[in-house]
């Protein structure tokens, strides 16, 4: 069996006909039914079933092309460690973040990083706590940015970047909008504007509230910060939200004030997995991460 004779196959069964798969594939119809004849042949079975000039999978055929997209995905891996090994400046480095970091932290680091490294390529993916852990475990992702920093996690190894506090977020038109500062108890009778209850940013605002002594009315949900921000902005309501997902991105019609008690805050860094080695360009960009804070002095 060869490694085109199975790119061969995976065409042809994403088409479903043979023409089209040759030329996609820049190769004649001619050679490619003969490879994948032969292919068929090795494997003892019928991959497709012929219908004029289209084809369909049979069920073994399925089956075997889930298992061959999987190995050609391995092998690109495989191929693309052994690229970034000869040449780290050119690797592919696939980076998870929250919300919470996305209009003002992340974009500032990656920014900073390529003008030292410009060709290095970066495939970003946006999720929940949840998602980013398990993308870091499942090998989907590379390196995460996250908050809070998981402190315990035996397939994690984790680095505090900074800390930062939250601010409370309130229409202008609110009867505490001329204040300075506010104790969280001075809100209790707000309706909150919060993320679901699987975010990790949601159970840090309502353990705050438990701290000051209430439990928080929360008629009003959103997954995207945004929305959030929308929604105070509005007058709906109010929020808690880390301070650095206002720098330069304070919605109309809103003001931001510090929480004087209890201290809500958290931690933010960047997480890589415990079980495997990171590649040449993963390590570049994940050692300019932890400099670049440093040098910085972001720590609180």
């Amino acid at each position: 069996m060869e490694l085109r004779q199975l790119k061969y196959f995976i065409e042809v069964a994403g088409v479903e006909h043979f023409s089209k798969a040759a030329e996609t594939l820049h190769v004649a119809q001619s050679a490619l039914s003969r490879q994948i004849g032969l292919l068929e042949k090795e494997l003892g079975v019928e991959l497709f079933e012929r219908e004029g000039r289209n084809v369909k999978l049979t069920l073994i055929g399925k089956l075997f092309a889930d298992q061959s997209m999987i190995a050609l995905k391995a092998i690109d891996n495989a191929t693309q460690l052994i690229e970034e090994y000869l040449d780290p400046e050119r690797g592919t480095i696939r980076i998870g973040f929250p919300s919470s970091i996305a209009s003002s932290t992340l974009p500032t680091i990656i920014s900073a990083f390529k003008k030292e490294h410009p060709e290095v390529r970066f495939h970003l993916r946006q999720g929940s706590y949840k998602f980013l852990t398990e993308g870091i475990k499942n090998r989907e992702i590379d390196l995460a940015f996250i908050g809070p920093v998981p402190h315990s996690d035996p397939d994690l190894h984790a680095d505090i970047l900074f800390s930062e506090h939250f601010v409370a977020l309130l229409p202008e038109t609110h009867s505490l909008a001329a204040k300075g500062s506010l104790s969280l108890y001075q809100l209790e009778q707000d309706s909150f504007v919060l993320f679901p209850e699987d975010f990790v940013l949601r159970k840090i605002v309502v353990d705050a509230c438990h701290q000051a002594g209430f439990r928080p009315f929360v008629p009003f949900e959103g997954e995207d910060l945004d929305a959030i921000k929308g929604l105070v902005s509005a007058g709906i309501g109010v929020t808690l939200l880390p301070e650095t997902t206002l720098f330069e991105n304070m919605p109309s019609g809103t003001v931001k004030l510090n929480i004087r008690l209890p201290d809500v805050k958290r931690t933010v860094g960047v997480i890589i997995p415990k079980n495997r080695q990171l590649s040449p360009s993963e390590k570049l960009f994940y050692e300019f991460v932890l400099d670049y804070f440093r040098n910085i002095n972001f720590w609180t």
